[in-house]
């Protein structure tokens, strides 16, 4: 409701009292019990308002036996709050935007999927021109990476194959190893299903890395039978006996077996360490640690239990020695020379080891390194960073026009873009943060040459505005940096000193000396003590002259000026916040402020009691 002061001076009605009013006019009340006809009935005094006409009728109070009521001191009406936040869409205007927030150890990719057959079955019920469209879909770039890692997967199988192949140069043992390798994967997925392990590029990137190991058991093993059997073959005229032959092959296996199984039983001790990574590199590691052991351990299991009866059942017939393996003659026409030469000369063998060890240490020394690589995602997330103080109507105004030219480029998809905060405490951000995200097409719908970072810096270029800083990063990393640090970006520097002054005087600093670095692509000092403000210092003395307190004086700021809350209307499910403020005229600039009227317990002319000044302030508000 927005009151005259000008009515409540004629009435001679303080602003505390209407508030009281107010307040008890919307309230419900129980009574206890009360027994009736052998039942308990719960006595409720129900006083809620129901519409604007209850709330205009509510006495303050009487003048000549005639009761003053809030329709006589001001308008009530339905209004705004305060607002915190602007979504946009594809530079065309402002939009409602809604959030899905997850629970904590979901699926993505369900919830996701989820969403969308839920947005199928309410789409006929939407009104004619309504469309719910996504901003940002994060399924297309799970399926991308799943996809990539799944392809690659079957290409490394497919190409152990054909080197299995080869190098036994007999197609029915090459089946062993061959067989062996998807079992294992598969075996794998049984326990990651229990421990709660999803397909992600960390649990199958973790299945890449062991593919070649889950052989190297059955190799070995079927190489030491195939060898045994192909000499004992050469060397008796007579075919084999069935149960000479299977002897000669069990032998192998048992001469190699505890070895291999050992082996492997090393490799799964030395993923240990991972399991005891915490934070964000437990959370991320973690699953490719799970499906390596895994998958690492079922492949040894199988290498004593699988391997030998499938060496029973394929491994017959007539075999070529190895000597008739061309492709292994090769290879030991080049290794055995090189052996020999090195077991003769021994000594300058493990001198020019150590010399050629010595000399990668300066270039091991200027690699560069990177927890985790960055991986691209399909979208971009564009987030500048505008100094404090702006306005809703100026933020709003900027993100459209930012949303407008990136909509120019023809490799995006979609733009949304948001300032300010929801209504959620999920999305905690002011006005002077924007996050706009921008999905891209596919690659092939890309400009010919164009590759991420030139669509980056030609984006950045065209979007430089007066007082933005701007800030190019990607959303699921974004998040990720967010969530360790608070920092949007993946670098930052964070300065604690013991006042806020200095601190923001050195961030200034770092900030000028930080530009001129030619890697820095752009650089903003958060202001953490810097804002726009009128202060209301309260004059004690001059209060005191006319019986206000400081509560006095600062309620008429709180309420006749910034319009508090002061009650709360129910109705069924809904809450709707009741304010008391005065009339916009009265309150819109620093002259009216100035002008403001405060009741006082005996009469007045004028409100000398408090000092209005308008400065910004560097330490905060006084």
């Amino acid at each position: 409701m927005n009151l005259d002061p000008d009515k409540l001076r004629a009435y001679g009605i303080p602003l505390s009292t209407v508030i009281e009013k107010v307040r008890a006019s919307t309230n419900e009340v129980g009574g206890r019990l009360l027994e009736l006809g052998g039942a308990e009935y719960m006595i409720r005094g129900l006083g809620y308002l129901h519409s604007l006409s209850d709330l205009e009728t509510v006495p303050v109070t009487t003048k000549n036996g005639t009761a003053v009521l809030i329709r006589d001191l001001g308008i009530v009406t339905f209004g705004p709050d305060i607002r915190e936040g602007v979504a946009e869409w594809q530079g065309q205007g402002e939009t409602v935007g809604g959030i899905v927030v997850m629970r904590d150890g979901m699926n993505a990719l369900t919830v996701i999927n989820g969403i969308k057959d839920k947005l199928k079955e309410i789409k006929p019920s939407l009104p004619t021109g309504v469309e719910v469209v996504s901003g940002y879909d994060r399924s297309g770039l799970i399926h991308a990476s799943i996809e990539t890692l799944q392809r690659d997967l079957l290409e490394e199988a497919i190409i152990v194959s054909i080197v299995i192949v080869i190098f036994l140069f007999h197609f029915r043992s090459a089946l062993i190893p061959i067989l062996t390798l998807p079992i294992a994967v598969i075996a794998a997925f049984i326990p990651m299903y229990f421990l709660n392990v999803s397909s992600n590029i960390m649990s199958l990137g973790g299945l890449a890395l062991a593919i070649g190991v889950l052989v190297d058991a059955a190799i070995v093993m079927v190489e030491n039978g195939y060898r045994q059997l192909s000499e004992h073959q050469s060397k008796e005229p007579a075919p084999l006996s069935e149960a000479r032959r299977q002897r000669i092959l069990l032998d192998s296996a048992k001469q190699v077996g505890p070895a291999i199984f050992f082996s492997l039983v090393i490799l799964l001790f030395s993923f240990l360490p991972v399991f005891l990574l915490e934070a964000q590199e437990g959370r991320m590691f973690r699953p490719l640690a799970w499906t390596k052991t895994l998958a690492v351990g079922f492949s040894s299991v199988l290498a004593i239990t699988l391997v030998p009866v499938l060496m029973l059942l394929f491994i017959r017939g007539r075999l070529r020695p190895e000597a008739r393996n061309p492709l292994s003659r090769l290879t030991q026409a080049l290794y055995l020379p090189v052996l020999r030469l090195c077991l003769r000369f021994r000594k300058t063998t493990l001198v020019l080891n150590l010399i050629f060890l010595v000399l990668t240490l300066p270039l091991a020394l200027k690699i560069g390194s990177q927890f985790m690589p960055p991986l691209f995602e399909g979208s971009a997330l564009y987030m500048p960073s505008a100094l404090p103080g702006i306005s809703i109507g100026q933020a709003s105004q900027l993100l459209q026009e930012q949303d407008r030219i990136i909509r120019t480029f023809p490799e995006v998809e979609t733009v949304f873009g948001t300032i300010g905060r929801s209504d959620s405490a999920t999305d905690n951000a002011p006005l002077d943060m924007y996050d706009t995200t921008v999905m891209l097409k596919p690659r092939s719908a890309w400009r010919p040459g164009m590759t991420y970072d030139k669509l980056i810096q030609e984006m950045d270029s065209k979007l430089q505005f007066p007082g933005l800083s701007n800030t190019w990063t990607m959303p699921v990393e974004n998040r990720l940096d967010m969530e360790l640090t608070g920092i949007k970006t993946p670098l930052g520097m964070k300065i604690q000193g013991p006042s806020l002054e200095g601190i923001q005087k050195v961030a200034a600093q770092l900030q000028q000396v930080l530009t001129s670095l030619p890697d820095v692509r752009s650089i903003f000092a958060e202001r953490v003590s810097q804002g726009f403000y009128i202060n209301i210092e309260v004059n004690r003395a001059e209060a005191a002259r006319y019986g206000l307190t400081v509560a006095d004086v600062q309620q008429t700021v709180t309420s006749g000026i910034g319009g508090e809350m002061v009650t709360e209307n129910i109705e069924g499910r809904e809450r709707y916040p009741v304010n008391v403020r005065y009339n916009r005229d009265f309150r819109d600039n620093v002259e009216e402020l100035r002008r403001v009227l405060i009741a006082t317990p005996r009469p007045a002319r004028k409100f000398p009691s408090a000092k209005w000044r308008r400065f910004r302030s560097r330490a905060g508000p006084p």
